[in-house]
């Protein structure tokens, strides 16, 4: 069953990449999403079975992938309670996404290629989450890579989205350099790349030393630093994060699967998966910590001001993200995967939603003009506004759950990263509700903006790649194909929390997880939150619901007031909205930096001097040489003459200079 789990999208990869021009389109949508549902489904009855007590087990899908030296490397899927909760994330978001995608793509010529690309990147996710080792875990990491690339730049006619795909793929390199590094020195503490004889040996290296950087360091905590270093650029986490809102600029189903549920939260499953290495350094987990918290704030603060409708989700994405982090870095490892649970439903919901509204808009994304569709997609309203109140963590939604109690978490740890932390990810809840109301108010209420919108479009711009002329000038509601994955999500978006919470963090915790995760002797946060000041547990819903208040009366109320606080305070708006001048000073640090050196290499070295030295240099002495030669051969007598005569007396010249030495 669990073989069949993880490839069964590969199937469906390999069906219709290979053979999708033969068949057509419809039916590489209905195999693939078939597939997709099979393996869902299977995930689901796994999932169950470890909410009713099921052991972990190891599965051998070969006795030797490769060995070098001491280093022997297993192909096997590692199936626990872990890699259960990722099973399911994976493949219920994948199978709803691809269902999807037939409403949403239909118009698209290339949807075989699309629906391969979406397998491919499932099975790579799920080589991933199954991985019984590091360098199997990389494989599925480097997978996962490689289909978001291909995904982002699927409409690569257009400039800018290769050129976000171009950006996903290097920032994400940056990361897999410092993953790479962590990978090579586990194996030299612990000559071994398999979890589990690594997280055997994890409590004795928890004071060893390693000389590195010209001094002696933790090798924990250099080693878990470098492993980190990954997770931020997988899951865009604070300085790594720029890729993250540029790759919107795929298909709006790919932001569902990719920026909501499952890539982006890689870095958050792997922290978990290595909870017994980072439980030996709490240097590391403050720096996760102090990570996580930024990133929430900041990519909150820029999500105030944005005005494209998946923009705003993304940087909302990127905040969550911080969240999750922080219930990691505090060891609250279940509260950062029961974030990353609840998140997948209401996340995919939000995105999906969106689609769904560009799609009534005729793939006009700005929300500016938007506004009073509320009554023409009112099933579409309805959904997004389920999503929202989970994201915003309003009571007994799936948010409200998972989000307060990493608040709650943050302040019952210990160090100042914890404390720093916890004003952020306060605050942070706040702006979440602002920005995410904000965007409601300006969608779906408010004077329609959509026909001068549609109106500019219509004259032959398609911003999402499709054709406009083929829809009603009015905003009309989505097809059910489109809307019966909404409705899936905006259930789990509902009862997720409530219906697990006992089993993630709850009574049952302890029975559920097993040896999943790994809690040292001195880590009782689980326990410690449960003890926090009655006002602490206040504080999001206060959070929660001052946000709600300020956009009501800024978008609602009190229309405008937006723009006078935008034109009193220019600065503040300006660097909000340039996400922080991160794209301009990265720009100034590295990219012309590092294109001026190309160009110096370039022209300076291998044309100036490489080139002018050697071959080319030698051709063009050559050339020159041929071009006086063959002046001589004017084709007159008397020239030929002249040169003979000019021969004779050198070699008598010679022979005379000669015989007198």
């Amino acid at each position: 069953m669990y073989q069949a789990i993880v490839f069964l999208p590969l199937a469906g990869f390999l069906i219709a990449g290979l053979f999708g021009r033969f068949i057509g389109p419809r039916p590489s949508e209905l195999i693939t999403t078939s597939l997709l549902f099979v393996a869902a489904a299977l995930a689901w009855v796994t999932f169950v079975g470890f909410l009713s007590g099921q052991s972990p087990s190891s599965i051998d899908l070969l006795t030797s992938w490769f060995n070098s030296g001491s280093l022997h490397v297993e192909w096997a899927l590692r199936v626990d309670t872990l890699t259960a909760v990722m099973l399911v994330v994976v493949t219920t978001v994948s199978a709803l996404v691809h269902l999807y995608s037939i409403g949403y793509m239909h118009e698209d010529p290339s949807r075989p290629r699309f629906f391969a690309y979406l397998s491919l990147f499932t099975f790579a996710m799920l080589m991933l989450v199954t991985a019984d080792n590091l360098v199997q875990m990389f494989f599925g990491w480097e997978g996962v890579g490689l289909a978001s690339y291909l995904l982002i730049g699927f409409w690569y006619q257009k400039p800018s989205a290769n050129a976000a795909a171009i950006k996903a793929f290097v920032v994400n390199r940056v990361g897999d350099f410092g993953f790479t590094l962590g990978i090579f020195l586990v194996f030299v503490l612990t000559n071994s790349v398999t979890f589990d004889p690594i997280f055997a040996a994890a409590p004795g290296l928890a004071h060893k030393t390693i000389h590195v950087f010209g001094g002696d360091f933790n090798a924990m905590t250099i080693t878990c630093l470098l492993l980190f270093m990954g997770a931020m650029g997988k899951s865009a986490q604070f300085l790594l994060h720029t890729w993250l809102p540029d790759a919107m600029e795929g298909p709006t189903p790919v932001s569902a699967l990719i920026h909501a549920a499952t890539m982006v939260t890689a870095g958050v499953f792997m922290v978990a998966r290595l909870s017994p290495l980072f439980e030996q350094s709490p240097d590391a987990l403050a720096f996760v910590t102090f990570i996580g918290g930024t990133t929430a704030f900041f990519a909150a603060t820029v999500g105030l001001v944005q005005n494209d409708i998946k923009r705003v989700i993304a940087y909302s994405t990127c905040s969550q993200l911080g969240y999750m982090f922080v219930g990691l870095g505090v060891g609250g490892y279940s509260l950062g995967i029961f974030h990353l649970f609840t998140h997948a439903f209401f996340k995919a919901l939000l995105f999906l939603g969106a689609g769904s509204v560009i799609m009534a808009m005729h793939h006009e994304q700005d929300m500016r003009k938007m506004g009073g569709l509320a009554r023409k997609i009112p099933v579409t309203f309805v959904m997004m506004l389920v999503g929202t109140l989970a994201l915003t963590g309003f009571p007994l939604t799936a948010g409200y759950f998972s989000k307060d109690a990493i608040i709650e978490a943050s302040y019952a740890g210990h160090g100042w990263t914890a404390t720093y932390a916890f004003i952020l990810v306060t605050v942070a809840a706040g702006l979440t509700s602002f920005y995410s109301w904000r965007l409601v108010f300006m969608t779906f209420f408010g004077p329609a903006h959509w026909q001068a919108a549609h109106a500019d479009h219509a004259d032959g711009h398609a911003h999402d790649a499709h054709g406009d002329h083929a829809h009603a000038l009015d905003p009309h509601e989505s097809p059910l194909v489109v809307l019966i994955p909404l409705y899936v999500l905006a259930f789990g978006a509902l009862v997720a929390g409530l219906v697990f919470k006992h089993f993630f963090i709850g009574a049952d915790a302890d029975a559920f997880w097993k040896s999943s995760l790994f809690y040292g002797p001195a880590n009782h946060i689980l326990e410690a939150m449960e003890h926090v000041p009655p006002l602490v547990s206040l504080f999001p819903t206060l959070m929660m619901t001052a946000g709600f208040f300020v956009a009501l009366y800024f978008y609602i109320l009190a229309p405008g007031t937006a723009q006078k606080w935008a034109d009193a305070l220019p600065g503040l708006y300006r660097f909000l909205l340039n996400k922080w001048y991160f794209d301009e000073l990265y720009d100034r640090i590295f990219v012309r930096p590092a294109f001026w050196l190309g160009n110096l290499f370039w022209k300076g070295g291998d044309e100036n001097i490489i080139d002018r030295l050697g071959p080319d240099g030698v051709a063009a002495r050559v050339v020159d040489v041929t071009k006086s030669v063959v002046r001589l051969q004017s084709g007159y007598l008397y020239h030929y003459a002249f040169a003979m005569l000019i021969g004779v007396a050198a070699l008598i010249t010679y022979y005379l200079v000669g015989s007198l030495r």
